[in-house]
């Protein structure tokens, strides 16, 4: 089973430079402080941070859903190998089967590299970007002026909001879609997690944790990296005729 022909081949060179593109063009625009300013009227964002129950079902619920998916990946990973390198093992497990995804060794490594490098690579650019959120800035009541990436980044302000890192661990699953055994759902994949990312991002804008482009760069970063370790570790399967 292979990934569709050429379908990862250099699009993720593409998503890069779409990245940078979306990048810069916010950065030299009003766009940002425009769409942020639908979300504050009056001195007020329109969500208090923390307010309950939206932090446990936009913040808290997709954190311990996704963690829980991680262990559950591992645990899955795990039982697969011994059973190919325990025939005693194997014997055994019927009682396991029934919980165990119709995924290949290869193809839940790759989900686990994904999830955990996607949110890693996108907080640790927030630790070099230093860019502030939209309530720490005086637009929104603030402390700190409103700079572009660069200025943060000479400035090194106290304040790491670029990209989203919240959002980014729901694009994280966008390695779903890049799966051969799901090649088939693709676009629904597509479609499913965007609109979960979205979602999670656009909590954090309700009370001016990030502006729009925060998300929007994490989107196309998330789905940057996982196109490229699909390109990598599916296409080095099929070149050594290895079966995922």
């Amino acid at each position: 089973m292979t990934l569709a022909k050429n379908f990862t081949d250099w699009l993720w060179l593409k998503l890069l430079c779409l990245t940078i593109i979306a990048t810069l063009i916010f950065e030299h625009s009003q766009l940002d402080v425009r769409i942020s300013e639908l979300f504050y009227s009056n001195g007020h964002w329109s969500l208090e941070k923390g307010a309950q129950p939206y932090a446990f079902i936009f913040y808290d619920f997709p954190k311990l859903l996704l963690i829980l998916l991680a262990i559950y990946l591992l645990t899955v990973l795990i039982l697969k190998y011994r059973q190919h390198s325990n025939a005693t093992f194997s014997i055994n497990t019927p009682r396991f089967d029934r919980f165990l995804i119709p995924l290949s060794v290869r193809e839940i490594s790759y989900l686990l590299i994904v999830l955990i490098v996607v949110p890693t690579v996108i907080a640790t650019l927030k630790s070099f970007t230093h860019v502030s959120c939209p309530n720490n800035l005086s637009l929104f009541n603030g402390d700190l002026p409103y700079l572009n990436l660069w200025q943060n980044i000479v400035a090194m302000t106290p304040a790491k909001c670029f990209p989203a890192a919240h959002a980014s661990a729901g694009f994280s699953l966008y390695g779903l879609a890049f799966l051969p055994t799901l090649q088939k759902h693709r676009y629904k994949i597509f479609a499913i997690v965007t609109i979960l990312g979205w979602t999670m991002g656009l909590y954090k804008m309700l009370f001016g944790d990030h502006f729009f482009s925060h998300t929007l760069v994490s989107m196309l970063l998330s789905w940057t990296l996982a196109c490229a370790l699909a390109s990598i570790l599916f296409k080095r399967a099929a070149t050594k005729g290895v079966t995922l």
